[in-house]
């Protein structure tokens, strides 16, 4: 089998330009995840991009399913965007790359409208510990792959306050995005406070 990642990362460099720094991080008994940032620049010249490059390289498993697939599944990359300057969230790397670890570790499948929590801050003094898995599409094109692979969809992550997370867990995701964009929530604010949910 061809290896996915650097076609998965010549799509990256593609769409947000020439990553500026990069991380590495290794699980027990998972593959590499690695960590991308791609520097604030262009129309939206303070947000910074971070993306995950290793978790599209085996395709996510139904974790009911006796046997993983080694070919056929879902796969995918995480893509999160902040304002630069008002927080360290270089510090998200390894949360990134926790989150990227999931479906190996876990066996979980990350999919559009899931949660992902971490249990700490995104970063120090970050009012977030989850994150909401947005609709794929938009930062970056959906890679695709020779069959008979799935593609690679790259995923946005929407940070969330604790007390986001337990609305979205009763009221669900499309509500959640419908209060925030209600309410002209910035959600790439580092430092933002939760929504109203009254």
């Amino acid at each position: 089998m061809a290896d996915v990642l650097p076609l998965v990362e010549a799509r990256l460099r593609c769409a947000l330009g020439e990553p500026d720094a990069r991380a590495a991080v290794t699980f027990l008994g998972t593959d590499r995840i690695e960590v991308l940032r791609f520097p604030a620049s262009g129309q939206e010249g303070d947000v910074v991009r971070y993306a995950t490059l290793g978790m599209s390289a085996q395709p996510m498993a139904d974790p009911t399913a006796v046997l993983a697939d080694p070919v056929k599944g879902p796969r995918a990359e995480l893509v999160l965007s902040v304002r630069a300057g008002a927080a360290d969230t270089d510090k998200v790397l390894r949360p990134l790359a926790v989150l990227a670890a999931s479906p190996q570790v876990e066996g979980v499948v990350v999919a559009p409208g899931a949660s992902l929590d971490v249990g700490e801050p995104l970063w120090p003094g970050a009012p977030f510990t989850s994150v909401l898995v947005a609709e794929p599409g938009g930062l970056v094109e959906d890679l695709e792959l020779d069959a008979p692979l799935d593609p690679v969809r790259f995923l946005p992550l929407l940070p969330m306050t604790p007390n986001e997370a337990a609305w979205k867990r009763v009221h669900g995701a499309p509500a959640l995005q419908e209060r925030w964009l209600n309410h002209g929530t910035d959600l790439r604010d580092p430092s933002r406070r939760s929504v109203p949910l009254d």
